[in-house]
């Protein structure tokens, strides 16, 4: 029997739940449900976040919760929706007054402002973004599980990889302050006057400390699991293939996958089934028989197609038993 009750089973101390995968086939659907059925049914203190531009989760829950912080919308449920465009132009903000502040200017001069503000249309500015925000949530310790919506860029791996480039580039920077302040303070004796403290050394040291924190979090399987959610077609068991390569050269352990949107098979034995949903599912058994050859005892949870769009606390709580215990009907093999 599948169903993630059996995985949180195996593994109680995850504090890091992660949905990747393309878009439209149920990250925020299984990011939804799981957070629910942890703070209603088990009664942890839930935050479940999304960086989307699409505001799914405000789609899902039926709240408006883009840009708003942090909202309760069950007991011990909390969501965020984070605005990565306002975060990117505080960040902004941020540099430019450290400028202003660390060599006493009045205004920045008008080629290192553009500089600055062009940085917002570079995609690792959002990934960034998007990186800081997860890694300042989590650092917080505020919530007993955190359960992340991931945009669907790179299935939600290249963060992981963007922490890595992050931290070594802060490490080159950091190299080259030291050696810097090794010349100020040969300078600063020799004009009889007193060594100030690096404050730039200081603060690229703290980053580092954050990122580093928060990668070694991320890729411990212990603590942090990531699901990939897919649906019975074949371009999906294709991406889902080229996921797992992906977090594997990453060093990552894929926790399970997800299969979402699945046409119980008893549907077969209906005399009166329209003939194009006798072929669709037809054609799911196909593909389903090929997602166990495939990916095997990683088949985590299996979620039905419904009558209805999954929105509201109601469908919410539905998915969420159908993805802790899936159900017998949707086995094929």
């Amino acid at each position: 029997m599948v169903g993630l009750a059996e995985f949180f089973e195996r593994k109680p101390n995850v504090e890091v739940v992660v949905f990747a995968g393309k878009g439209g086939l149920g990250k925020t659907t299984s990011s939804a449900a799981l957070s629910y059925y942890m703070a209603v049914k088990e009664g942890k203190k839930v935050l479940c976040f999304s960086t989307d531009p699409q505001a799914s989760l405000s789609d899902i829950f039926e709240r408006d919760l883009y840009g708003k912080g942090v909202v309760e919308v069950a007991p011990n449920l909390y969501v965020v929706e984070i605005d990565a465009d306002k975060k990117i132009a505080e960040y902004q903000q941020e540099i430019k007054q450290k400028i202003l502040d660390m060599y006493g200017l009045e205004e920045l001069p008008k080629e290192i402002e553009e500089y600055i503000d062009s940085t917002s249309a570079e995609p690792a500015m959002y990934e960034s973004a998007t990186y800081d925000a997860m890694a300042d949530l989590v650092a917080s310790g505020e919530y007993d599980l955190y359960v992340f919506d991931m945009p669907p860029f790179g299935h939600g791996v290249r963060m992981v990889a963007m922490a890595e480039i992050l931290s070594a580039w802060v490490d080159k920077i950091t190299e080259a302050r030291k050696e810097a302040a090794e010349y100020e303070a040969v300078a600063a004796t020799l004009k009889g006057g007193m060594q100030t403290e690096d404050m730039v050394l200081k603060e690229l040291e703290e980053i580092r400390r954050k990122m580093t924190t928060f990668t070694e979090l991320m890729t411990d399987s212990e603590r942090t699991a990531f699901f990939m959610v897919m649906v019975p077609e074949k371009m999906a068991i294709l991406d889902t293939e080229r996921a797992l390569e992906m977090f594997r050269e990453l060093n990552i352990e894929m926790s399970g996958v997800v299969v979402n949107q699945i046409y119980p098979r008893d549907l077969l034995n209906k005399p009166d089934l329209p003939d194009l949903l006798r072929k669709k599912i037809e054609m799911q058994e196909k593909h389903l028989i090929e997602i166990r050859e495939k990916f095997g005892d990683l088949v985590a949870a299996l979620i039905p197609m419904y009558d209805r769009e999954p929105k509201g606390l109601e469908m919410i709580a539905r998915v969420a038993e159908d993805l802790m215990h899936s159900r017998r009907d949707l086995l094929w093999w």
